[in-house]
């Protein structure tokens, strides 16, 4: 027996209980308190500190959508190497976890959602699937189907083998000195509020979108493609995470480079972006459904909520 599967079984058997990570715990926790005290302290920045803050923000947010989601996840299109760098480095400024760990944990989430073995599992309430699972150790689930997730893809791609050779300092350079260095240096903006603001308040504003896709667009919203499923279409988080809050649809077509429906730009600023990569040749061979493949989705599983829905029931009004 393994070290992962008596470690299942003693789970199973009440043994074995989730750790509490203080450490997580505690530094997630003071990393919020300085940012909830930049809110009150907004009014007083350079306007200059304010753009660069949010420009930084959605620099980190398409290394997080367009990179290891979109691309490196879900394969849902290809980039050339000038582009995977220019993702690689978007995602070193989200200051998350390694490009490998993130993609396997995603790709685990999406094989087993909701379910015991993924790994922000949000049946088990909002807190553990926004935040919570990263204050305690994984389940037995999450460890055993974790190292059956092939990955064989994402190990062979050098730009992520440089980042991962490199990570750390990627991560303290373009994470935390980087954006904290820009305004005092560039506009005399005082430190102390470079440090709420662009340092704080930016990565807790990048996580919470991040984290709220998890949590968030897995319990609120309708579910025009899918009724059966618990990941829901949620405006609030479509608009707070670049465009990945439409995850009714995006559960149902994982591989569609757009993760929203065919044609659909509303707050999906990470689609425009590939589309403008692709004009260039950076990115290409963007995958999609078929326009009727996910007009017969909607008609065979969705909830009704779809405007195509409610047009074909209005036709069916006026014909009788």
């Amino acid at each position: 027996m393994t070290e992962v599967d008596a470690r299942d079984e003693k789970y199973k058997n009440g043994e074995h209980k989730q750790r509490i990570k203080w450490v997580n715990v505690i530094s997630i926790g003071l990393f919020h308190l300085p940012a909830l005290y930049a809110l009150f302290i907004l009014h007083r920045l350079n306007w200059k500190t304010f753009v660069w803050s949010l420009l930084v923000i959605l620099t980190a947010g398409f290394g997080i959508t367009g990179g290891v989601h979109r691309l490196w996840t879900h394969r849902s299109y290809k980039a050339k190497w000038p582009l995977r760098v220019i993702l690689a480095l978007c995602f070193s400024v989200a200051g998350q976890n390694t490009i490998f760990d993130w993609v396997r944990d995603h790709r685990v989430h999406h094989k087993f959602s909701e379910t015991d073995a993924d790994p922000h599992n949000s049946k088990r309430g909002f807190f553990f699937a926004h935040v919570g699972w990263l204050m305690q150790t994984k389940h037995p689930d999450v460890l055993k189907y974790g190292k059956m997730i092939d990955m064989r893809d994402v190990v062979e791609d050098p730009v992520v083998a440089f980042h991962q050779k490199f990570f750390i300092p990627l991560k303290i350079m373009l994470c935390f000195v980087l954006p904290v260095l820009v305004p005092p240096l560039m506009w005399g903006e005082t430190w102390q509020y470079s440090i709420l603001a662009a340092g704080f308040l930016r990565y807790m504003v990048g996580l919470n979108s991040t984290w709220a896709v998890n949590s968030a667009a897995h319990i609120w919203g309708n579910k025009p493609y899918n009724r059966g499923i618990s990941p829901a279409e949620n405006v609030s988080v479509a608009i707070m995470s670049m465009g990945e809050g439409w995850h009714n649809y995006h559960h149902v077509f994982p591989w569609d480079y757009k993760a929203a429906e065919l044609g659909n730009y509303t707050f999906n600023f990470t689609t425009a972006l590939i589309d403008l990569f692709s004009i260039v040749g950076w990115a290409y061979d963007l995958r999609v459904p078929t326009a009727d493949m996910v007009r017969r989705t909607v008609e065979s599983k969705g909830d009704g909520s779809h405007p195509h829905w409610e047009s074909r029931q209005d036709d069916a009004v006026k014909s009788e």
